[in-house]
């Protein structure tokens, strides 16, 4: 699993909206999607880098992609 350490939440939310997504709803997630997939990123500052990881793979994205975003 990729890494991605130390990325605060709303960090993350801002790469993901430049990569094309947006958010459908809020609460203790944020639930964001493309309109083919769909993340869930946790609230937390800052997000396990094993999980940050995996939204960035899951929505598509390689690593430095997504460092790119940041």
């Amino acid at each position: 699993m990729p890494k991605i350490p130390g990325i605060n939440h709303l960090k993350a939310v801002k790469a993901l909206e430049k990569a094309g997504f947006e958010i459908i709803r809020q609460g203790k997630h944020i639930v964001m999607s493309d309109g083919i997939r769909i993340l869930t990123i946790p609230r937390a500052n800052p997000v396990n880098s094993f999980t940050m990881g995996g939204i960035a793979k899951d929505a598509g994205l390689t690593v430095a992609a997504f460092k790119k975003l940041l």
